[in-house]
């Protein structure tokens, strides 16, 4: 018989897995930290968007505080490697390990040149190929230069008015012929062949890898991640399609790398990863990208935590319900608020937009909330937290900032949390 969790206890569980469940670091964070905290969580999405700091760094303030971003610069492109670029929930920073399994699974074609005359797909490939095998990484634009490549300025599809070069290098790289070995200040990222990025590694065409095996080493590499999880969210990890996926369940509760149980409250096929850990408690507390692994599946963010969350940067400005670039606020086992932030580099504030609480926040919510703001300036140097009136937390936001957050808890103020919401 299958064994029964509370919700808490799976709450539990998911944080943990996530590295969520703890404080942060007392001490320096080391390189050796960060890569920890990377393997935990296997992946972390890469989006342009800088509205408070490119996306791909936020996860490690959340779980880790205030340390060196470029930590993650060397890791990404130094050897020996311990992330790299690939497709998996979308673009993403891969422990190299899982790279060659991907590539027998990510089919991104849109992004590439399936579309293009194989022709032209075929000599252009050939000119880049021929240039980054005899000399450095470069950007796509360098290359177009280099193989003095010309043609019309497109305008029919805002955002992706790619040149022929830039398609083809976006199809070379989801074959996993060439990789990102850096990326630019202007987060360009620099081409290269893939057996100069990963060189005790073989290229894709060259790799023997069984499909099958590699979707039971990702999906039981998506488990460890989640801890807990449906089928759905294995999948939903590394983008992999259902089918498969759950095929690769099956063979993992078979090996026991995984355990069905039964959730409260979930009327669907459960598993527990064998590594997963449940802590009698949660005591963590974060402000999380809308990016972050913990929020990536939207149904399992609402079933965990009854947090119901969309992202609304896309989203006309006079239809968004929070703002632009809401972050949730997780606060011991339980999602309290919400805020809408933007870093004002130039005049060195970090802008509290909007700020909204989760119905039953405890008391001390706004008090935490204005010492994780104070946390989150310092790690991006910026010497000011403005909270406009927008919400039904910002006053009460905006006077723990005025007190200096814990300063306010001296005078009266007792945070009671860890707490389960309804």
């Amino acid at each position: 018989m299958a064994a029964t969790l509370s919700l808490e206890q799976a709450r539990r569980i998911a944080l943990a897995a996530q590295g969520l469940d703890k404080g942060r670091p007392s001490g320096p964070v080391t390189s050796r930290t960060v890569g920890r905290t990377f393997a935990r969580l296997q992946l972390v999405q890469i989006d342009s968007v800088n509205v408070v700091s490119r996306s791909h760094y936020l996860p490690f303030f959340s779980r880790l505080g205030n340390y060196d971003r470029s930590i993650l610069q060397r890791m990404s492109s130094t050897h020996p490697r311990r992330m790299m670029e690939y497709w998996a929930h979308e673009a993403s920073y891969i422990r190299p390990e899982h790279f060659q399994d991907l590539v027998q699974w990510q089919k991104r074609k849109w992004v590439g040149a399936a579309a293009m005359d194989p022709a032209l797909r075929e000599a252009v490939a050939g000119k880049i190929l021929d240039v980054l095998a005899r000399g450095r990484a470069m950007t796509a634009a360098e290359l177009t230069v280099e193989i003095g490549h010309v043609e019309d300025r497109r305008d029919d599809n805002w955002g992706w008015n790619w040149n022929a070069v830039k398609r083809v290098l976006e199809h070379l790289f989801e074959a996993g012929l060439i990789s990102s070995a850096s990326r630019t200040e202007q987060f360009e990222r620099r081409y290269a062949l893939t057996a100069r990025v990963l060189p005790d590694r073989r290229a894709s065409g060259e790799d023997p890898r069984d499909p099958v095996k590699s979707m039971h080493r990702l999906i039981d590499a998506a488990a460890q991640a989640h801890g807990i999880g449906t089928v759905r969210c294995f999948a939903d990890y590394f983008r992999m399609p259902a089918k498969p996926a759950a095929d690769a369940v099956e063979h993992l509760v078979s090996t026991g790398r995984l355990e069905p149980v039964t959730v409260a409250g979930w009327n669907k096929k459960v598993y527990l990863h064998a590594d997963a850990r449940m802590p009698r408690r949660a005591v963590g507390r974060a402000l999380l990208s809308p990016f972050d692994s913990l929020v990536f599946e939207r149904r399992r963010l609402e079933e965990l935590f009854g947090f119901h969350y969309r992202i609304e940067i896309y989203t006309p400005e006079h239809r968004r319900r929070f703002g632009y670039y809401v972050l949730p606020f997780l606060l011991g086992e339980t999602m309290v608020a919400r805020v809408d932030l933007k870093a004002d580099r130039a005049a060195g504030k970090l802008l509290v937009r909007s700020a909204y609480g989760e119905p039953g926040a405890p008391p001390g919510t706004a008090v935490e909330l204005a010492d994780e703001l104070q946390l989150m300036a310092e790690w991006l140097g910026l010497g000011d937290i403005v909270v406009s009136p927008t919400g039904d937390l910002a006053g009460d936001l905006a006077a723990a900032v005025r007190a200096g957050g814990t300063a306010l808890r001296s005078q009266g103020t007792q945070a009671s949390w860890p707490v389960s919401l309804p």
